[in-house]
């Protein structure tokens, strides 16, 4: 399984506008979280092992920092064509099935993606209360196979940090999954096709 790792965004970049769909069928603008003490932008999706392996916890992690008053988004890039798994509709299922409490948003022309700088799924973005980066990374060491305990350690204790108007823990270690699935011709320039999976 080749991985594809973040762009790592530079912390202090104003959290990138975007109005998409849920799987409620309701639009979910960025404007619509400004009064959040936080907001953590997940770039995920269905099909993906890093995001499967996961997704229990993430699933956890919304309902607990959404209680502390953060705000929590999944965003969906995928190129739906090529990976229907990751369509519309079974991420509907997916939100269900998984619990997600959170909005579970479809990037239908991969926009968002490449305005956060995407690269990899799951890749995590946390914005303090003026919606700057504050936190680009992992959710925790654990991937898939490594036999590390899934925790959440590093995003919760970014967030944690927001939320108390304290200081990111440093180091902020990259997050690792398959590449975002661009659609033909679209990749952006950023995207490095020696890094895939």
């Amino acid at each position: 399984m080749v991985k594809t790792a973040s762009t790592m965004l530079p912390l202090g970049t104003k959290a990138p506008d975007f109005s998409l769909t849920n799987v409620d069928s309701k639009t979910v603008s960025l404007s619509d979280l400004a009064d959040a003490k936080a907001l953590v932008v997940i770039f995920m999706c269905n099909h993906c092992p890093f995001v499967k392996h996961l997704a229990d916890a993430l699933a956890q992690f919304g309902k607990d920092f959404q209680a502390k008053g953060a705000a929590v988004v999944g965003i969906s890039s995928n190129d739906v064509a090529n990976y229907p798994d990751d369509s519309p509709e079974l991420m509907a299922k997916e939100a269900a099935d998984r619990g997600y409490t959170f909005p579970y948003l479809y990037d239908a022309d991969q926009s968002a993606a490449k305005a956060y700088h995407a690269a990899c799924t799951p890749d995590f973005f946390v914005f303090d209360g003026e919606q700057k980066l504050v936190y680009r990374g992992q959710f925790d060491a654990s991937r898939p196979g490594n036999d590390k305990a899934i925790t959440g350690s590093d995003l919760r204790a970014a967030v944690d940090a927001v939320l108390a108007g304290q200081p990111v823990p440093e180091p902020q270690m990259p997050s690792i999954g398959c590449n975002i699935k661009w659609m033909a011709g679209k990749e952006p320039e950023y995207f490095n096709p020696a890094g895939t999976a």
